[in-house]
């Protein structure tokens, strides 16, 4: 187990979309340092792997299979981690990902399912989560958005208009829940190693007619410190909003980005 001395020994946390990519750097760093932590993804085998990893690090972890693009699963996510946890302190909401495509590439259907796993699943997560946080050691909720919130994408439509609304409600609900003593923020990931990632690399590629890692070394480039950033470096720093450590920050929109973005409105 890794000492990381952040406090976080025996914290009870709940992180969604997290059988693979940036849910999955969370909860393993959050593990390494002494966390309790629930899992959850679509895909059972994938999840059941995912589970026996973290367990195989020594982890104290638990895999909740879910889809959220149906109504009523993120609470029932929750519900469940409660039930294995014994309780809640730290609510990690990472969105599923949504369906790419430009704006004229997808219909009314892509943009019902992608505001119910951006917002609509987000929401039902935190109402069934805050009772429970409200009881826990040092509660906090962090949420995960992407730098598409900050300066749209071509080819993530529904990343680019959805994602704000995340921000709007960290910033609402730090406010709102600072006097019940629930600290509520933000990550605003740039380019991770994950397979969004190389969706969007393979739709640049099938435009531009280069090879897929052509076009992930492209990506990279754009990047100021010249790469993609691996799932467990933005782990440590959702671990560390998660912590006490961080007590006395509610309502950051913090960028992980490798200096990708531009400008923060």
């Amino acid at each position: 187990m890794a000492v990381c001395n952040l406090e976080l020994e025996g914290f009870r946390v709940a992180v969604t979309s997290s059988s693979a990519g940036i849910g999955l750097g969370t909860a393993t760093v959050m593990g390494r340092c002494g966390a309790r932590v629930v899992i959850t993804g679509r895909r059972e085998e994938r999840l059941r792997s995912s589970v026996e990893k973290l367990r195989g690090m020594g982890i104290e972890a638990y895999g909740v299979r879910s889809d959220f693009s149906v109504e009523g699963e993120a609470a029932r996510f929750i519900r469940e981690s409660v039930n294995l946890l014994g309780g809640l302190d730290t609510l990690v909401f990472v969105p599923p990902q949504p369906p790419g495509g430009r704006f004229s590439e997808i219909g009314m259907d892509k943009w019902r399912l992608s505001y119910r796993l951006l917002v609509e699943s987000a929401l039902e997560a935190i109402y069934e989560a805050l009772p429970h946080l409200e009881r826990g050691r040092s509660p906090s909720i962090i949420v995960s958005t992407s730098v598409a919130a900050w300066e749209p994408i071509p080819g993530i439509a529904t990343s680019s208009v959805l994602r704000p609304a995340l921000h709007g409600l960290v910033t609402l609900l730090a406010r709102e829940l600072a006097p019940r003593g629930v600290r509520v923020n933000g990550v605003v990931p740039g380019y991770f190693m994950t397979d969004r990632l190389r969706e969007v690399a393979e739709m640049r590629a099938k435009a531009r007619g280069v090879s897929v890692e052509e076009e992930l070394r492209r990506l990279e480039a754009e990047v100021p410190l010249g790469r993609a950033g691996s799932t467990e470096e933005i782990g440590w720093v959702i671990a560390f909003l998660a912590s006490p450590r961080s007590s006395y920050v509610t309502g950051a929109l913090v960028p992980v980005t490798g200096g990708l973005h531009r400008s923060i409105r």
